[in-house]
């Protein structure tokens, strides 16, 4: 391809131009002729496969890998730093291309959900390829497009996570080895206090989308237990297609009813909406109002964000639309279970809690919010209270019903793990002393067999089945090119329809996600 000229294919193409193409100004000019029409197309082609690694990649390997590509496509794909963790760690940024209009794309804002970075730079090493940088050829996304990859927003939490990231792939090992920050200290979360600063890892995240103002803003998650969904902040006709066309070709459940979205609309199968800005959300353990996101705060630029959940271990019953014989008396088991063992696990974390050393700190806050939360949960579970924005429940099916156990299990699950876990790291340097006496050996006993009955159940009662991860990052890979595409197509500017003007954010809700 010449420098200095951008590809510019009308239709659902990807291209990407290259790196010198003059201003944004001139980008965003020239691009007015470039944006794909719309009109009838035949749906566009599943993308080649192409070789993924086996297994997730840890922050390192992340980095090598992306330095890689930008020493094997020089002019094409840059890797910069974007900001900095509490503790120093960099925050990268890999780009491709440097066509009028951008995409962004967020690894890795979960602690424990690393099919994110894989995604992204197989997404990247995609646009890479020779008939991109040629712009020949059928190609799968927005014509004109830089695309942009956070390569792990969090790489503290990630880097905790690197104990169960290579194997062996079993809820047992998974749970152990568990870490998710508490809610405040999680890159995606605006803080709710008033004038308070946001963590370093949020304020790369906001500089980098007040810098490329992209239209479309994907944030890969893997849920652990479950199966594949989308939320979204703005509506994209057709998505659900595209969504259930991946997922059924890659034997994936689309989740019909998450507890992440229990309550909001679904304009089709494994696709939901997010609610407007003061309106209930879901239940009173997640209020919409009390604070944003980073999923929100692009939106004054006109940009849709989606939140791509790729499951790691499937649960078909997920998918299943059916009647549930007695919903309220499932409802009723979840929640009486939910409470009996919240108890019990409080009552463990009472007993040790004295003598816990300031290492185990950041374990403790993730502990302490999720038995908070449970103790709610199973209060709002219980059939006599359990009742949605419109004052009933939603057709409480297998799928919902299912999507509710889960959320429970894990939960549990993850509660035990990072109270082992306490007593085990957080005791670090503390053999002999405080946590080698007193309840803390007992406590641990049982913490094991809690975690051991716990998974096995998990696995039994559900029939969880492992997915390879390179079919979560294909599906990943073909669901974020699919949102781009139609992303590409209906974005537009916020109006007062959209309870703002360009230069006026429409908050979303922050919500605890299981």
């Amino acid at each position: 391809m010449a420098r200095g000229v951008d590809v510019c294919a009308h239709g659902d193409g990807a291209s990407v131009a290259p790196l010198d193409g003059g201003s944004r100004a001139q980008r965003r000019r020239r691009s007015r002729s470039c944006v794909p029409q719309r009109g009838p197309t035949a749906p566009p082609p599943v993308p080649e496969r192409v070789t993924v690694p086996g297994r997730y990649l840890d922050v390192d390997e992340l980095t090598l890998r992306a330095e890689a590509l930008t020493t094997a496509f020089p002019g094409l794909a840059v890797l910069r730093r974007i900001g900095s963790s509490r503790s120093g760690e960099p925050i990268r940024l890999l780009s491709v291309g440097r066509g009028s209009r951008d995409v962004l794309v967020v690894a890795g804002p979960h602690a424990n959900e690393p099919v994110g970075g894989v995604t992204a730079l197989r997404l990247a090493r995609y646009l890479c390829g020779p008939s991109k940088r040629a712009g020949t050829g059928r190609r799968s996304g927005p014509a004109d497009t830089t695309w942009h990859f956070v390569l792990c927003a969090d790489p503290e939490g990630a880097r905790r996570n690197e104990r169960w990231i290579k194997g062996p792939m079993t809820l047992s090992h998974y749970f152990r080895n568990f870490y998710r920050p508490g809610l405040a200290e999680q890159p995606e979360w605006l803080p709710t206090e008033p004038g308070a600063a946001p963590l370093p890892e949020t304020a790369a995240l906001l500089g980098v989308q007040d810098e490329l103002r992209p239209y479309l803003q994907c944030s890969l998650h893997g849920v652990d237990v479950g199966g594949t969904f989308v939320q979204l902040t703005r509506g994209l006709p057709g998505f659900s297609g595209r969504l259930t066309g991946s997922a059924r070709d890659l034997s994936l459940p689309v989740e019909r009813g998450p507890y992440d979205a229990f309550f909001w609309p679904s304009p089709g199968p494994g696709v939901f909406d997010m609610p407007r800005p003061r309106e209930t959300d879901q239940v009173a353990t997640r209020p919409a109002s009390t604070a944003t996101s980073t999923w929100s705060h692009p939106h004054r630029y006109g940009t849709v964000t989606a939140i791509v959940e790729s499951p790691m271990w499937a649960v078909d019953a997920v998918a299943d639309t059916s009647e549930h014989p007695d919903p309220y008396g499932a409802l009723g088991s979840v929640s009486r279970t939910l409470a009996e063992e919240t108890r019990h696990l409080s009552g463990l974390l009472e007993r040790v809690a004295p003598g816990l050393p300031d290492s185990a700190e950041p374990l403790l806050t993730p502990v302490t919010e999720y038995l908070a939360v449970s103790a709610d949960l199973a209060g709002e579970w219980s059939p006599e209270t359990a009742l949605g924005p419109s004052g009933s429940l939603p057709p409480m099916n297998r799928a919902r019903v299912t999507a509710l156990r889960i959320a429970a299990r894990r939960l549990m699950m993850r509660s035990a793990g990072l109270l082992h876990q306490m007593l085990d790291d957080g005791g670090e340097g503390a053999s002999g002393h405080r946590l080698a006496r007193g309840p803390a050996p007992e406590v641990r006993a049982e913490l094991q067999r809690f975690l051991t009955e716990g998974c096995e159940a998990f696995e039994a009662d559900f029939r969880t089945r492992w997915i390879p991860v390179s079919d979560q990052v294909e599906h990943q890979f073909r669901v974020v090119l699919a949102a781009a595409e139609l992303a590409a197509r209906t974005t537009r500017l916020p109006g007062p329809a959209d309870g703002g003007s360009p230069d006026d954010a429409v908050p979303r809700p922050v919500v605890v996600r299981a």
